[in-house]
């Protein structure tokens, strides 16, 4: 069965298709994408980007915002008072407060371990203490890691998990006075 005729054919330039209006006005018709939640509850659509962000205290331009002199030297100290004369009000400073107590919280640890590793550990750790060369011929050793990768493991188990750690070589002690 024969193709059909225009198929195959080339495509042709528009040389009249404005593509640079095309493409501005698609820019402007998206919304900004806020990743902060307290930024997106205090925006106002209706006003400009650079509107919000200064009625929340923030800068849009951090460039702006703290210059760098350009005839500081580097033992001298260049005074201006360029900071104090550009100052608005802010409307908004509850943004800027929340955001600032939500940085000063302490960084919850979300490090872990599979429970396979914790598990392969205990086991070299149960059957060969801290003799390494022989964890590394051990028939469970599956990818064949070395006395030093092996130890390494070990010293993150400890890291990660240190009560849990102590509580295992006790359980360890323990069983062996049991038996003896």
């Amino acid at each position: 069965m024969p193709k059909a005729k225009g198929k195959s054919r080339r495509q042709k330039y528009s040389y009249n298709l404005n593509r640079k209006r095309l493409y501005r006005s698609a820019r402007r018709r998206a919304a900004p994408r806020i990743a902060c939640s307290h930024i997106r509850h205090a925006w106002d659509p209706t006003k400009s980007v650079a509107q919000n962000l200064a009625e929340m205290g923030l800068a849009e331009d951090p460039n702006k915002a703290v210059p760098i002199p350009k005839n500081k030297m580097l033992g001298m100290e260049v005074e201006s008072s360029g900071w104090e004369q550009g100052k608005k009000i802010v409307r908004k400073p509850y943004v800027v407060n929340e955001m600032e107590y939500e940085a000063s919280l302490p960084e919850k640890k979300s490090n872990t371990l599979s429970r396979d590793l914790i598990d392969y550990v205990q086991y070299m750790i149960q059957n060969h203490g801290e003799n390494y060369k022989e964890m590394a011929r051990d028939e469970k050793n599956y990818y064949q890691d070395t006395p030093k990768q092996i130890k390494r493991k070990i010293n993150v188990y400890k890291n990660f998990y240190p009560e849990e750690y102590k509580d295992f070589i006790a359980l360890l002690k323990q069983e062996k006075m049991d038996v003896q």
